[in-house]
């Protein structure tokens, strides 16, 4: 049985929707980790595509009742992963996770207890070859690009966060988010037990990661951020990122949260730079 030997207090919960090609592929990656955590499947679009797969490999299969949307799966996935588990990772059904993510996730929260995120670099994910950064292979065939420049300018904006001794600050914290969401949402673990129920109370449809991340840095707590890309994440037409884009909302929600954060005109000025970032989904996803 895998409770008799996957770690006690980390656990992997996958918000599957619709019917991903990707799905098996993220199961395999969680499945294969040094340091094995529980894995969780939520869904409020249950289908036999869903319940094959949790069936195959033995995954507890959680439902939702309800209409979909991302607040309200990932909050679900989030309380029912709390009730278990001390440290949650909300994992996105169309990326894959490096061998030692959760291995790394447990050394950062035994160095750091007062840990209420954990997140790493990622590196994008398309299609063409089939092999992870880690040796990984996977059946359906990717290509993994490492060197874009939204990817560096990310992980510029998260160095204050290299600095733990001072990351439990507020304003360390808020320095990697508002030039913009730095910090890559699959990547994310949290901790249940420090955070509790208020997470995702955002009324975005798509920046709402980014709300709630400054919404978690004025709150006590550290961010640990390891500048290693332990997630692949993966961009693909069928991403919601990309429907965000299409229609607009991805735009509207950024835009909107500069105004919170910034006079209109510096606002402006970041939006007309931030945009760049949606190339990645318009050249070939």
């Amino acid at each position: 049985e895998r409770g008799s030997w996957v770690n006690t207090i980390h656990a992997f919960v996958i918000c599957a929707f619709g019917k991903s090609p990707y799905l098996e592929n993220c199961i395999r990656s969680l499945l294969r980790q040094t340091a094995p955590s529980e894995i969780y499947i939520a869904t409020s679009t249950p289908s036999e595509h869903i319940r094959r797969l949790a069936r195959k490999y033995g995954l507890p299969l959680w439902v939702r009742q309800g209409e979909s949307g991302i607040r309200e799966d990932w909050l679900f996935a989030w309380r029912e992963g709390g009730n278990r588990k001390r440290l949650i990772t909300i994992a996105h059904q169309d990326d894959c996770y490096c061998r030692d993510y959760a291995k790394t996730v447990l050394a950062m929260y035994e160095r750091y207890p007062d840990m209420t995120l954990f997140c790493s670099d990622y590196v994008t994910l398309k299609t063409r070859e089939s092999r992870m950064a880690d040796g990984t292979y996977y059946p359906v065939q990717t290509r993994i690009c490492a060197g874009d420049l939204v990817r560096l300018v990310k992980k510029l904006l998260r160095l204050p966060l290299r600095f733990r001794f001072y990351a439990n600050r507020t304003w360390v914290k808020k320095s990697a988010l508002i030039f913009g969401n730095s910090i890559c949402c699959p990547s994310c673990t949290y901790n249940y037990s420090l955070i509790g129920d208020h997470m995702f109370d955002s009324g975005y449809s798509f920046a709402l990661d980014w709300e709630n991340l400054l919404s978690l840095a004025e709150r006590p707590g550290r961010f640990v951020c390891v500048e290693e890309p332990l997630i692949a994440y993966r961009v693909h037409s069928g991403a919601a990122t990309k429907k965000c884009i299409e229609d607009h909302r991805r735009e509207a929600d950024e835009a909107s949260m500069f105004r919170k954060l910034w006079p209109d005109w510096m606002a402006s000025l970041l939006m007309r730079f931030y945009k760049q970032s949606y190339k990645a989904y318009r050249e070939d996803s």
